[in-house]
């Protein structure tokens, strides 16, 4: 994995303020996946990575998960464009609207699931 967090990220401590202000479908979905309750697999809780802030990832599997609100059909180009660099660092992506976290959460980790096997 390459990279190098942007320092304006870092120094900001915006992931710190983001785990604290996480919305009810990023906890819900961080309930099912702290503790490596997920196949065994740790996640981490947005964690930077060059210019973004990353909702949850599995580094040991290159797994990044999404979880996007409203806000995110206006910005529709720029998750394509977020998803591109993530996946020429590496990683695979896998987005969920909050309805789905929140209304079946079942089937948004059993989704997970399948992605690390």
């Amino acid at each position: 994995m390459k990279g190098q967090t942007n320092q304006n990220i870092l120094g900001n401590h915006l992931q710190r303020k983001l785990r604290n202000e996480m919305t009810d479908a990023e906890r819900a979905l961080w309930k099912a996946l702290q503790g490596r309750q997920m196949a065994g697999y740790k996640f981490r809780r947005q964690h930077p990575f060059e210019n973004y802030i990353l909702d949850f990832v599995c580094l040991e599997k290159m797994l990044v998960i999404e979880v996007d609100g409203s806000q995110h059909v206006e910005q529709a180009a720029y998750d394509e464009e977020r998803t591109r660099q993530l996946t020429r660092a590496g990683f695979r992506v896998v987005r969920f609207w909050n309805n789905e976290v929140l209304t079946q959460i079942d089937a948004v980790k059993e989704r997970i699931w399948g992605e690390l096997q």
